[in-house]
Order: C-alpha cells, then structure tokens, then sequence
C-alpha cells in the first residue's frame, strides 16, 4: 500500500531544485509532550528518570506526558516502543455603572435588563448558579466590580494579583458587576468565577508566554472546580495532539470551551481556538464589521465585540477629570508617565500648531492625522496635557507610534468628548498618566481576546435558563440565535454570526433548538506536482510568500526519505522546505523542515 506525503517549499526569490530519496527532523526543542501507549506509564516513569528528564505534568488520563530533556535521549525515546507520538510543548501567549457597547451587541440587557431601569428583571437568567473558569493573566479580585461576585478560589498563589491587567478585563466582560458604578458585564455578577493564571507574575505589568501543557492543567483544574464554561483568550500557532485530546476530553465532560480565534488578520489556525472541542471566536467592532486583525479561517465558529471593548482592569494608568467631575479614559501607548493641570481648551482636530493653549489641557478629536502629530501640535502651542476624543461612539486605545511626546496624552470616548466641548471649556482640568497598582481601573482593548468572554458570558447566562441543557444543545442555541454577518451562512470572518444573547434565550424557551447548519465546504486543495525518485526538479523563481508544491508517494515499509533543497549556481535568494506526511503542510502544520 502506497501514501502519500505532500511536500511544500517556501521561498522567496529562490530557483532552486528539490529531490527525492532522509527526512530531515523537526527540532522538537527541549520542553516536549510524549504520548505513550496503554499500559505503559510505569515503563515511561522509569525511562524519563533514567534519561534525567524534568517532568512537568504527566496526564495519565489522555496517555501523555510532559517533560524537559535533552535531544539526545528525545532521540532515543522516539526509537522506544512505548511511545506513540513527541510533538513540542507549544507556547501560549495572551492573544484592550456605564455599559460597554458590546453588552447591548450581544442583547445581553435585554435578557436581565430589557426596560433600561438598571435593575435586573425579576426571574430572568443571569448566569446564577454556572461556573466560567477564566485561564488567563489572574484577577485583581479587590476591583469593585468583582466585589460582590462569587469568586470561588484560583490557582496558583498569585491568581488574584493581576498586574498585566488581561485576565481582570477579561473577566469583566463576563461577570463585571450591575452596582451602578464602573461597566457591567453579559452576566451581570451573577456567574460563580473560578481563576486559573497562567500569565504574567505578581512584581511586574508583562503579560509573558506559557505552554500548551500548563494550558492544559489549567482547563483541567477547571473541570475539577466545576466549571461548565471555560474562556480562554489566548492562543498560539502549532497544533498538539495531546492538547486537542484534552479539550475533547473535556467537551466530552460537557464542560464548554471558548477562545479567541486569533489576531494573526489572516486565514493561519490558531490554538486552543481552532481544534475542534474548542469554540473559536471572532471579533467584530461596533458597527457589526470584520475586526480587521480577527483571524479568518474554517474553525470560526461565532463572533463578538473585539474593538474598542471597555472592561475593568486592576490598575491606573490614567486619570482625567474636569470641575471635579472623573471621566473613565485611556493612556496613549508610549506617553510619558506625569500628571498636569491647567483650564481645558478645545483644538478641534489638531491638524496644525496650536495657539492660546499655553498651560491648558487640550481637547483633540481623532481623525486624519495620527496621534502624535496631533499632541505635538498641541504641544507646538504650549498645553500642558493633550486628550484625544473618538470620532465614533464609544473609547479607544491609541499609541504615539514611538514618538516622544513630552505631555500626559490621553484617550477618551466620543460622547464624553463632545459633552466637554459644549459645557466645559475653560473649567479647570487635571490628568495623569502615572501607574498605580492595584486600582479600581478601566481601560478600553481590542482584540479577538475581547470577543471570546462576550461568547463565554452568553454561554453560561443561557445555561442558567435550564441548567437541564447539554453542552450540544446549549452551543447549538448560540449558534442558531446567532446573527448571520457577511456571507450568507457560515462564514471564515464571522462563523455562524454574532452572538445574540435574547434570540438565544428565545429559542432555549421554545424547547425547539436546530441543528445548526453544516460547514462550508473546504476549498479545493492546491496543485501540487508529483516527484520522482531520484529526479531533479529545477525550480523556477518564486516571489517572496508563495509556494511550489510537490508529494512524492512512499512505498509501504520504507525506513527513510531524503529530500534536498539547494540553490543553483549563482541563484540569489533563501527558501525553506517544508514536509508533512499525508496532508498539505503550512508554516504552522508540519512534520519536518529545512531553512
């Protein structure tokens, strides 16, 4: 019996030529997952001891291990007949009372708050009584949006010290609280929470990387906490055998997995998102458009908020109030850390140097020029500390694209920015910049990060309807109740649709959940060209980005295949090659690969 293995040869500017006949091995790194056969975990305990391996988890449950050692005894370990598969150890990185416009997109108020009263209506689901697991940078439970809320515990030490600020933005999206003061979340801190940190520490504001495997440990400590729901926002390229057996392991379970989808802006998978146990979200912005940076590919299975999403974050890194009033705004990225104070001015959009603005705070609107260049227009005149109103309902998150600005700048929304310049110009106005943690802060993100709690807090506020759901039937009236966007149908940009809280609910209500429609096709696989044993194939110049594609069939029982790319004489240019057996690689699905 023959198979096939495709072949794929990534280049740019390259002629170059490709042959048949050894596989060149993927560097599997130090840190590796090692899959062993039924039967075989105490023979695994032993050889990884004896080898000198670090073990960091061992998932007996799913036949897998995860460990730190050398390439030498990975070597070696691939030649034992206990075990099934070594795949890397994948990264994981963390993929910015008023209500953010992303409650109302997703119909949450008009699930719990549907006369506008600010008070949730008497027997409507709210989330009460489900459980979402956060896995993501930790909680700054003091926040008083949280304050309220039943936070059932977390792991590590530390999971409640959240100085990156993703984790606690996240979290209230899902679960902020309805007490008149700060946002409120799609479950208006109704949800129990349970929060597993797998990024960041508790001495400095970074948001670092982690692993596929603690990302699994994670999930599994909260199925072990009962969580029915688990949101992720995260993500990585490079999919592990051992962590979608995990994730299906787990929907199995009827716990409810959710991530973001990606901000690759590309059709590349991103995971946990996009193996199958896993919902992948997409983002939208206000308007119900394409997030733009939203990764689009066949794995999107809904979509939600990810432009411009105010949520709660434990920490103050901007401060801005007029006549004594507050108002909730952002600062700039890469402003100066300083506070100043002087009467508010108006600059209008600060497309030129400005004048009578010395010692002032200056209101600029957002549009055709950048930020910096309007902040050193406001500067040019003198003002003191510069903030910049959206030109579209609701905040933002802005940078100075490294440009040294030497005044507080600032972001705020467009309604309070067009409140201020009809009532308060001239009133004395303060702002700052400075960091201060922890803090009962608000910040405005955006991100495919910011969608997937949209989608984790519609989940378990329609599972709080009838807790008697399935976690199919349950997915199933999310996907049914969603509004289909773009595409007739399901869509690589928005999945089924946006997520649509109410119309959920109503279908829950009507004890007739549907099917949900089948996937699109996939798309017809590129031509690829077949080689020959032994043969030369002279390639071409390919342009930077693009591919030349080739399979070679193996016969049945044979030990090695060789596969060469080398550039001809006087040939310009770097390629890479890349191997796959029995399907088409990519830059992120491969077995083998030469630089």
């Amino acid at each position: 019996m023959k198979k096939r293995m495709l072949v794929t040869a990534m280049a740019v500017g390259l002629a170059a030529t490709a042959g048949a006949g050894s596989a060149f091995a993927k560097d599997a790194g130090e840190r590796v997952w090692i899959g062993f056969h039924d039967g075989q975990q105490v023979s695994m305990q032993r050889t990884l001891q004896r080898e000198g391996a670090e073990v960091h988890f061992e998932f007996n449950e799913i036949g897998a291990v995860v460990a730190t050692l050398s390439q030498d005894a990975i070597t070696r370990l691939k030649e034992s007949g206990a075990v099934k598969y070594i795949e890397p150890d994948h990264k994981r990185y963390p993929m910015g009372s008023i209500v953010p416009y992303g409650i109302d997109l997703v119909q949450a108020r008009d699930v719990w708050d549907s006369n506008r009263d600010g008070s949730i209506d008497a027997g409507a689901p709210t989330g009460e009584g489900v459980t979402v697991c956060v896995i993501d940078s930790g909680l700054t439970a003091g926040h008083q949006d949280f304050a309220n809320i039943d936070v059932i515990g977390g792991y590590p030490e530390g999971w409640d010290n959240d100085r990156c600020g993703h984790g606690t933005h996240v979290a209230g999206s899902i679960a902020a609280d309805f007490n008149g003061e700060g946002v409120v979340g799609v479950s208006p801190g109704a949800v129990s929470l349970y929060i597993v940190k797998v990024f960041g520490n508790s001495s400095t504001a970074s948001c670092q990387w982690s692993y596929s495997s603690t990302l699994v440990d994670a999930a599994q400590r909260c199925a072990d906490a009962g969580a029915s729901v688990i949101n992720m926002s995260l993500g990585g390229g490079g999919s592990s055998t051992a962590e979608g057996n995990a994730f299906q392991a787990l929907r199995d379970q009827g716990v409810l997995s959710v991530a973001a989808a990606g901000n690759g802006g590309d059709t590349s998978l991103s995971f946990p998102a996009s193996y199958d146990a896993v919902v992948s979200v997409g983002g939208v912005d206000s308007q119900k458009n394409h997030y733009t940076a939203s990764q689009r590919n066949a794995q999107v299975e809904l979509a939600a908020p990810g432009v411009g999403v105010l949520s709660t974050v434990g920490y103050s890194d901007s401060d801005f109030s007029v006549a004594g009033s507050g108002y909730m705004v952002g600062a700039m990225d890469g402003t100066v850390e300083a506070t100043a104070s002087g009467d508010l001015a108006e600059g209008g959009l600060c497309l030129e140097a400005l004048s009578d603005v010395d010692g002032k705070i200056v209101l600029c609107e957002r549009g055709q020029i950048s930020f910096a260049d309007k902040a050193l227009n406001a500067v040019a005149g003198g003002a003191a500390g510069v903030v910049v109103y959206n030109n579209a309902p609701g905040g933002f998150s802005g940078t100075l694209g490294g440009v040294a600005v030497s005044v507080p700048v600032l972001s705020l929304s467009q309604e309070d920015g067009q409140a201020l310049v009809a009532d308060s110009l001239g009133m004395s106005a303060s702002v700052s910049t400075i960091f201060t943690y922890p803090a009962n802060g608000y910040d405005t993100y955006s991100g495919t990060s910011m969608a997937s709690p949209h989608v984790a807090g519609a989940a378990a506020v329609a599972w709080s309807e009838d807790p008697e759901l399935s976690l199919t039937q349950v997915l199933h009236a999310l996907i049914a109740g969603a509004e289909d966007l773009g595409a007739e149908g399901r869509d690589h940009l928005f999945g089924h649709g946006l997520i649509q809280l109410k119309d959920t609910i109503d279908i829950i209500r009507s004890g007739d959940i549907p099917e949900p429609p089948p996937p699109p096709p996939p798309p017809p696989p590129p031509e690829s060209t077949a080689l020959v044993n032994g043969e030369l194939v002279e390639l071409d110049p390919i342009p930077g980005g693009q591919w030349a594609r080739y399979y070679i069939d193996v016969p049945a029982g044979a030990e090695n295949l060789v596969m060469e790319l080398r550039p001809l004489e006087g040939a310009t240019g770097d390629g890479d090659i890349y191997v796959r057996f029995g399907d088409m690689p990519s830059t992120t699905e491969y077995d083998c690969v030469r630089g």
